[in-house]
């Protein structure tokens, strides 16, 4: 059911934008009342899709975190990454077949046409999942030669360079308000996470210019897969559920080889679901659907939007930390999360249809 409800959002998402840009362009240039209805549509689409995204990316925090730290068996991380992968693969294939009205011949047409037939456009998709595999070594890299401190602050530089590389990888323009925003969300994160007490004051043994060069790779590999991802869903006509066929097949391809490289001898000892129980399954759920919306939401908004999604996701997971499992805050968490809602009422959703790229006649396009 949840499959179907996916399938028929981002359809009906996707209708409401095109009606309604052409109402507008009918119009010449003034919206009828048909296609003001459509755009209301289509805003509550977009908000219905980061609304559960949050949900799901807090959801995911806090239940990972439980069960990596309850006694009892611990199941093992790699594996568990590569079967949400696949779960992200199987899932995808059923919207897919939805999508060609149950007929499997179409949907082995559809992917051979676009995978087989366009090997050109697959190599294109492995760029982020070898962004991704980059910027998770430079991140361990950068954890090991840092503070806690300087790890949190650096790391959250991720969210103005995403901004900075829409503005340059898909001439998207922003008003000074959005920019203020942005760097107001950056350092509502960095305080919900906080920095200070124990953290500041933690000392560390490693390289401090390693260790601040390999984040600095990670916060640019961050940004430039997400923004390059982006630019490759809305810059062809390639169905959204074929570029995570093509995704996916990267993604769990780079999964085993993490497999291999870390737990191979542990899963060939006790099995590949060591230490699975409902709760594990659940987190690979989670794990997959917010993989899924992702998606989307990078789809109908843009990665901008899915950062704020994020931040909102950071102080739901800590609330829900606080109630269920005796997390402790204090004011610099008030004064984050604070930080993190008023950026949000501040930068607002994007403007104009942003499911393509903007036209560069003329200069760029207001969002």
């Amino acid at each position: 059911q949840q499959v179907s409800n996916m399938a028929d959002s981002t359809k009906n998402g996707a209708a409401n934008s095109v009606n309604g840009s052409r109402g507008t362009q009918e119009g010449g240039g003034k919206a009828t009342d048909g296609s003001s209805k459509k755009e209301g549509a289509s805003l509550l689409f977009k908000l219905y899709c980061l609304a559960v995204l949050t949900v799901m990316a807090a959801s995911y925090t806090v239940l990972m975190r439980f069960t990596r730290t309850v006694e009892g068996v611990k199941y093992y991380s790699t594996p568990t990454v590569f079967v949400t992968e696949c779960a992200k693969m199987i899932i995808t294939l059923c919207i897919l077949t939805k999508e060609h009205k149950g007929s499997i011949r179409k949907v082995s047409q559809d992917l051979r046409s676009n995978i087989c037939g366009k090997p050109i456009e697959m190599l294109k998709m492995s760029v982020p999942s070898i962004v991704y595999a980059i910027q998770n070594n430079m991140t361990f890299i950068g954890l090991s030669n840092l503070d806690a401190a300087t790890y949190q602050v650096t790391y959250q530089m991720k969210i103005p360079c995403t901004a900075l590389l829409s503005v340059m990888m898909l001439g998207r323009s922003l008003s000074s308000m959005q920019w203020i925003a942005i760097f107001v969300l950056t350092g509502g994160v960095i305080l919900v996470q906080g920095i200070g007490g124990e953290a500041v004051t933690s000392p560390t043994e490693g390289n401090y210019i390693v260790g601040l060069t390999a984040l600095t790779i990670a916060v640019f590999c961050s940004g430039f897969a997400g923004v390059y991802f982006e630019k490759l869903l809305k810059g062809s006509d390639t169905s959204l559920w074929v570029r995570n066929v093509q995704m996916y097949s990267w993604g769990m391809l780079s999964a085993f080889v993490g497999v291999v490289m870390h737990d191979w001898e542990n899963v060939v000892e006790n099995g590949f679901l060591y230490g699975y129980t409902p709760l594990v399954w659940l987190v690979v759920l989670l794990g997959s659907g917010g993989g899924l919306y992702t998606s989307v939401v990078v789809k109908y908004t843009d990665n901008i939007m899915k950062g704020f999604a994020a931040a909102a996701a950071i102080v739901l997971s800590t609330i829900a930390s606080i109630a269920f499992m005796g997390l402790v805050v204090g004011w610099m968490f008030v004064m984050g999360a604070s930080l993190v809602i008023a950026a949000i009422f501040m930068y607002g959703l994007p403007k104009t249809n942003t499911e393509k790229l903007p036209a560069r006649k003329g200069g760029t396009q207001n969002v």
